[in-house]
């Protein structure tokens, strides 16, 4: 059985609200990164002190997932519908294919690994 990576870029705000959906469907683990970046948005302006200036990177939560292929789309959907608000800024979610997946503990590979 083939496995997909999923790594899906969402606004902070929503981790948890996503976490639990994810969760409710049956993920079994994922791992959570804090970064910056930036799309459409090309970062913000703001006033520190009495003066402005650019933001370029708007703050973001990376989440990157192993699942069975035949769960990729429903995991894809429920980030979409639970990472979305309708604004700019969104997010963006991939899906790659795995080559091999191994669990370090036990020698298990590709969807036993998961």
């Amino acid at each position: 059985m083939k496995v997909k990576l999923i790594i899906a870029t969402i606004k902070p705000f929503k981790l948890e609200e996503v976490r639990e959906a994810l969760t409710g469907i049956g993920v079994r683990g994922m791992m959570v990164t804090e970064i910056k970046g930036f799309g459409s948005q090309s970062g913000h302006t703001e006033i520190y002190r009495g003066a402005e200036y650019a933001v370029n990177f708007v703050p973001k939560i990376k989440l990157e997932l192993v699942v069975s292929s035949g769960m990729a789309e429903q995991v894809v959907e429920t980030i979409k519908a639970t990472a979305q608000t309708g604004k700019i800024g969104d997010g963006k979610i991939f899906v790659l294919d795995v080559a091999q997946a191994v669990r370090v503990r036990t020698g298990e590979t590709d969807a036993d690994a998961l």
